[in-house]
């Protein structure tokens, strides 16, 4: 398999997966590309007896946390995070809709700290099995399922939060 086929196969969750990690709407085709170019130098060294998609996603999580600490180094104001596209057949309500929705989402996995989150969407949202996050994080299973339901509490906790508050799209 070659990077432009891993890129195809893999591009679109990719894309998806740095958003869910809080990588802001500016930087996140160049931390894509980062992405594929890592694929694509350490493409030789892949055991392909392993999941494709574990050690994409990996390689994301490590870049996206990786562009968070240049991020909070830089000091810089967060962009205001634009939702990833959505179907193009939708009505503007249902789009509105949705982009509130996504948002709202946004807001309460960034509430989440980042070896946390980066489970919680890769299982939750990305829906790779408990085995392959924790190839992908390259931790334990154990820890994987550990920081998987105390981030699930914290989500639970933050959407309650916001119901309260009245701030559910």
């Amino acid at each position: 398999m070659t990077a432009t086929e891993m890129f195809r196969e893999h591009g679109r969750y990719a894309f998806r997966l740095l958003r869910r990690l809080g990588v802001h709407e500016a930087d996140v085709d160049d931390v894509l590309q980062e992405v594929f170019v890592v694929v694509h130098r350490k493409l030789s060294e892949f055991d392909p007896s392993r999941s494709r998609r574990a050690w994409v996603y990996g390689i994301c999580v490590r870049l996206a946390a990786s562009h968070h600490r240049t991020r909070r180094n830089r000091r810089e104001l967060p962009v205001e995070q634009e939702s990833e596209p959505i179907d193009d057949a939708a009505t503007p309500l249902e789009l509105v809709e949705a982009r509130k929705k996504l948002a709202f989402l946004d807001r309460m996995l960034a509430e989440l700290p980042e070896p946390k989150r980066e489970v919680f969407v890769l299982h939750m949202i990305e829906d790779l099995p408990m085995h392959e996050v924790a190839e992908a994080l390259g931790c334990p299973l154990h820890t994987a399922y550990t920081r998987f339901y105390a981030a699930k509490k914290m989500f639970e906790a933050a959407v309650r939060r916001a119901r309260a508050q009245k701030s559910l799209p």
